[in-house]
This record gives C-alpha cells, structure tokens and sequence, in this order.
C-alpha cells in the first residue's frame, strides 16, 4: 500500500486543479511533495504557506528537459519515492475535415510522450526506493471517448494501456496505480470549474484520497461517478453513454 506521510513525491501538473489540490493534501499529511510545471507563479501558489512543497519548472513535452530535470531531481532529493504523472491538456477539436495537427501533437507531447519520457527517466530510482508508487492520471474518457476531445480521449486510453505494462513489469518493484477521474470543475476547459454536472474539485480528491488510504491500496482508483465510464463496456452502456458524452 501507499504510505499515507514521510514520502517524498513529485507531482506534475502541480499548479491548479487535481495536481495543486493533492499536492496541498499530500503536504499536509505530512509529506515532501515537489510540484512540476510550465508557470512558475502557479507553483509558487500552490507551494504558499507549505514549508515542504518545492517547486521546480518543467515542461514535459521537451524530453531533453525531462531527462536533465529526473536528474537534478534525484540529486536534490534523493528520498523520492512517488511520481504522480498529472501533466495534461484537453483542447477540443473537429476531426471531421483536414485541420492543422499542431494541437494534437501537443496533446500527445504532453499527455501521452510527457509520462512516458518522465516514468523512463525516474524508473531506476524509483525500482531502488523504498515504498516506490508510480500513479498515472488517466481519466474516464480513457473507457468511453469525448469524439469533441478525441486526441485527449486516446492519450489517456493509451495511458491506461501503458500503466497496466508497467504494473505487469515492475511488480514487487513499484506499486503502479491509475487514477482515473471523472469530469472535474478544474479549469482543463474554458469554464469547466463552473459546469453543471462536473464533480466538485474538493469531493474528487476527499472521496479519491480515501481510496489511497486503503490497505491494499487499488490498482484503480476510481470514484463513484467514474465507475459507469470505467465498466460501460463491461455491462453493455457503452453505446448510451458514447451518445450522452458526445451530446454535452
């Protein structure tokens, strides 16, 4: 299981929404937490107040950033234990005619190659560190797609595809969770922290957090308002709710 304090745990993504928010538990419960991101102000205002959050600049769709960034990292704290993979971008696009793919590559840069560059560069630490946790952010559109966000929508199936390799290969190494949201009110889209029918930001990380808590802790965590995106598939919905997505 994951230890709920004394872990030293870098989270990407760490200036707003799911990333500030967890990070800011995390520290609270007692924890080293190192917040990553492209806007330093963001993560000084995640970083306010909490002597243990520190706050280090990275842009995840530059491997070469990546790579020297695992380095120092490790350097400064050598008792890293957690990498929580939450970078990500969700632009919305129309798929059906010819367009400019710049904002796809960078969907896929950030969201997709972003984790995987990251995971590759901090995997032989991690697999020396005691109590090593590796979490994947995914999210519910991983399981039935948003077609308005389909580059976002098959990063993160890709993404859930690539935690269940790495929790296959690095069993008894590296405990490697997915977690898995469902629509947040985080500004991921232009109004989101606003919209009707989206999870509160703080009912998502107490109901999430709790599952981290669990002795074992979940391959999965998943809150309750993911679970009918996570098992559509499973129990026949997945057309119904491909067509309540797609209408939104």
């Amino acid at each position: 299981m994951m230890k709920n304090s004394g872990n030293t745990i870098l989270v990407t993504g760490g200036g707003s929404g799911i990333g500030r928010e967890y990070a800011q538990r995390w520290h609270d419960a007692g924890n080293t937490v190192i917040v990553a991101g492209r806007t330093v102000s963001d993560l000084e205002e995640t970083a306010k107040g909490r002597e243990n959050i520190h706050f280090r600049q990275l842009d995840v769709s530059d491997p070469g950033q990546v790579a020297s960034f695992a380095a120092k990292l490790v350097e400064d704290f050598p008792a890293l234990n957690v990498l929580m993979n939450n970078a990500g971008i969700m632009p919305y696009e129309d798929i059906t005619e010819a367009r400019d793919l710049s904002d796809a590559k960078k969907v896929i840069s950030i969201n997709l190659m972003g984790p995987i560059c990251l995971t590759d560069a901090l995997v032989d630490h991690l697999r020396q560190a005691e109590d090593a946790v590796l979490i994947n952010v995914t999210s519910g559109l991983a399981f039935v797609p948003m077609p308005k966000a389909a580059t976002y929508s098959a990063t993160k199936a890709a993404i859930h595809s690539y935690t269940v390799s790495l929790r296959k290969l690095l069993a008894g190494q590296v405990e490697v969770i997915e977690l898995a949201p469902p629509g947040v009110q985080t500004e991921l889209t232009p109004g989101q922290s606003h919209r009707e029918g989206y999870m509160p930001l703080d009912d998502f990380i107490t109901e999430s957090m709790a599952q981290f808590a669990q002795d074992p802790t979940p391959e999965e965590v998943l809150v309750d308002n993911v679970k009918p995106l996570r098992h559509a598939e499973k129990d026949g919905s997945f057309d119904q709710k491909l067509n309540m997505i797609t209408s939104r």
